[in-house]
């Protein structure tokens, strides 16, 4: 078994600061890369050691395989680690690393290649018979192929959602709700899949609405031990895109979460996985069942609430099992007696539609107190960037009661002081206080509610 002594994290913002703390903890040095729109990024002054890897566009810079291996071999790293996004789940990338002797801190490209494009997760979950949601089990390579698409949306049902097949994260979804709507829906997620991923290529599957969004995070190692750490509930969604999380999910019941969490076992099983796993359900709570919606084969940007409810450092547990141990505990240690919430702070215009706010930051005041975590990428004086993701840091509380939770969460948004970019903490302020919210019993149509958009009117 090697001991890290350095890795490379391929990755920045938040989620680059993120591990590098964690690294720092297990004493192991860390090379950050970074673009030119990156140079006074948080990450880049963290780091031990920092690389330039070119110009702003992702393209030219973290979604290039050869410069990010180069780095890794010329700086001695032993490891590298993706974060999200980017490469994380590139299996393309994931070989390049090993044909260079270089350790990538996730699954084997073999193991991914089963699962990406996401259209071979679906496969695979039929074949252990988990339910899928009703969409095309192949990647559809171009809207070249736009006939073949308006027949499997035509077969299924509108409304359906177009989703790139490179990424996940609700990143590059689109809606369709008739036939005519079908032909920007592919063009947008082709162009958005192919500037976040690198790849083009989607597939189709019916539009699901008024359900949970609840997954499970899974730990394997190379010996066999299959692990997972109790569900997120996701549910607070605009755009599919993730506003806020928590764990547990407060309405599913201890005969579903064995279910789910069963489910999400097998998959790893099924796939040889070793490695950090999330597995994606929609939840059905009346009709009471769960369709599988993705795995995603990396870190997800909510582990957060499932580490402060476990006490499970989820990074250190990747980097260990990367360096051939073992996990440090078993299924029956998992014992979730508390209650975690986490809330995303993005660059963008709550009152304004969720417009982009990118710029610099003026005036930046953090909360702290009992029950509360920041994982932050950005800091006072900083010009926040418009090349890339918009989340700026990430606010989690945690309290004996779900309810102890949210009091936390309202106190800590009650004390930012941010003056600069515009950001989504009305949004919360709203969401935090929604009867819905409060009672635990919201789906994933909350964040899109008339009712919801009319309180963030300016």
């Amino acid at each position: 078994m090697k001991k890290f002594q350095k890795i490379l994290i391929a990755s920045r913002g938040e989620i680059a600061v993120r591990i590098i703390r964690t690294c720092k903890d297990m004493s192991i040095r860390t090379v950050a890369v970074f673009s030119q729109a990156d140079a006074d990024a948080l990450h880049v002054r963290l780091a031990d050691e920092t690389y330039e890897i070119g110009p702003p566009e992702a393209a030219e810079s973290y979604l290039n395989f050869e410069k990010i291996v180069a780095v890794a071999k010329q700086s001695g790293a032993d490891a590298i680690h993706p974060g999200y996004g980017f490469l994380s789940e590139n299996p393309e990338f994931v070989e390049l690393c090993e044909r260079e002797n270089i350790v990538f801190i996730g699954p084997s490209s073999q193991c991914m290649f089963k699962a990406k494009p996401k259209n071979r997760a679906r496969q695979l979950m039929k074949m252990i018979n988990i339910p899928v949601t009703p969409g095309c089990d192949d990647a559809i390579a171009s809207g070249a192929e736009e006939g073949r698409a308006r027949a499997i949306a035509a077969e299924i049902g509108y409304p359906v959602i177009v989703k790139p097949s490179g990424g996940g994260g609700g990143i590059g979804i689109m809606i369709a709700r008739n036939e005519d709507e079908l032909s920007k829906a592919i063009a947008g997620a082709e162009t958005r899949g192919r500037k976040a991923f690198g790849t083009s290529s989607f597939y189709i599957e019916k539009y699901l609405h008024g359900m949970k969004h609840v997954e499970f995070q899974v730990l394997a190692d190379q010996y066999g031990n299959v692990v997972h750490l109790g569900e997120r509930d996701c549910s607070v969604q605009r755009r599919f895109q993730k506003l806020v999380e928590e764990a547990p999910c407060p309405i599913v019941s201890p005969f579903w979460r064995m279910k789910m969490g069963a489910a999400a076992i097998d998959v790893a099983l099924a796939l040889d996985y070793v490695g950090a796993l999330t597995v994606e359900f929609f939840y059905f709570p009346e009709e009471r069942k769960f369709y599988f919606n993705e795995i995603n084969s990396r870190l997800q940007v909510e582990h957060c609430v499932t580490e402060m409810v476990t006490g499970i450092d989820i990074v250190r547990e990747q980097i260990r099992i990367a360096e051939g141990e073992e996990l440090s505990f078993n299924q029956d240690d998992i014992r979730i007696r508390v209650h975690a919430v986490e809330c995303r702070i993005n660059a963008e215009d709550a009152l304004r539609n969720f417009i982009p706010s990118p710029g610099m930051i003026r005036k930046l005041i953090l909360p702290h107190g009992l029950g509360i975590r920041i994982d932050e990428g950005i800091y006072e004086g900083y010009n926040f960037p418009f090349y890339y993701d918009s989340l700026m840091m990430k606010i989690m509380s945690v309290g004996k009661t779900r309810a102890d939770a949210i009091a936390r969460m309202q106190r800590a948004l009650g004390e930012i002081e941010l003056q600069g970019p515009k950001t989504t903490l009305p949004f919360h302020h709203v969401i935090l206080k929604e009867e819905d919210f409060v009672s635990g019993n919201y789906t994933t149509d909350l964040a899109d509610r008339p009712d919801i958009k009319n309180k963030l009117k300016p």
